[in-house]
């Protein structure tokens, strides 16, 4: 298998992690998507990342869609990441939230990169970002486990860690991480395990060229 893309993207980073939670071997190409967009679009039309190649040549796209995949692949004995019933339905609400953070706050990198920001809708990014992390701070407070579901990481655990990364040093001067003690208590965690120190890479913007 192929991932594409930089591990500074919270979704590229969240594939990666879950391969390496399966113990699935795949090979890294660490492709921009504006530096190296002709390259992504030989696999990927949409040109985003991330973007997982298969052995047979089939391109997935979309972390929530390529994780499930990776799920099957794997099978329901192995799929520990996974979670059934009641717990499923809460494992893809904190999913949707956490991802849905970390994709207003791309959109406050872009705003910030590309144009000065049109200010009625920098402050909407900025107050979908902060109320989400409120809610998801007090949720996570209230788990008293190690993980949100018990004894065991999750997937809802991995994108609740790999997005407060990505906040954190994307947007340092815009959110106050600290005062989410909850997810900053939950981010170390994830941060110390081998799965994560094996994908990570300091967040840098690369600008396209001209």
């Amino acid at each position: 298998m192929l991932l594409i893309g930089q591990y500074d993207s919270p979704f590229v980073r969240r594939v990666a992690i879950t391969l390496g939670f399966y113990g699935l071997a795949f090979e890294h190409a660490p492709w921009s998507a504006f530096g190296d967009v002709d390259r992504i679009a030989r696999y990927n039309p949409l040109r985003r990342v991330p973007t997982l190649v298969l052995d047979d040549g089939m391109a997935l796209v979309d972390s929530s869609a390529i994780v499930e995949s990776i799920d099957d692949m794997v099978g329901c004995d192995r799929a520990f990441l996974a979670r059934r019933g009641d717990e499923r339905r809460a494992l893809l609400r904190w999913c949707a939230f956490a991802a849905g953070v970390a994709d207003k706050g791309v959109s406050l990198v872009y705003e910030g990169a590309f144009r000065e920001g049109l200010p009625l809708w920098v402050q909407r990014c900025r107050a979908q970002v902060s109320d989400t992390l409120d809610m998801l701070d007090g949720e996570r407070a209230a788990r008293a486990g190690p993980w949100l579901f018990g004894e065991e990481i999750s997937h809802a655990d991995i994108i609740l860690a790999t997005m407060f990364r990505f906040l954190s040093e994307a947007l340092p001067d815009q959110f106050e991480m600290g005062r989410w003690h909850a997810l900053s208590r939950h981010s170390v965690r994830c941060e110390a395990l081998p799965e994560f120190a094996a994908a990570c890479q300091p967040f840098n913007l690369a600008m396209p060229e001209d």
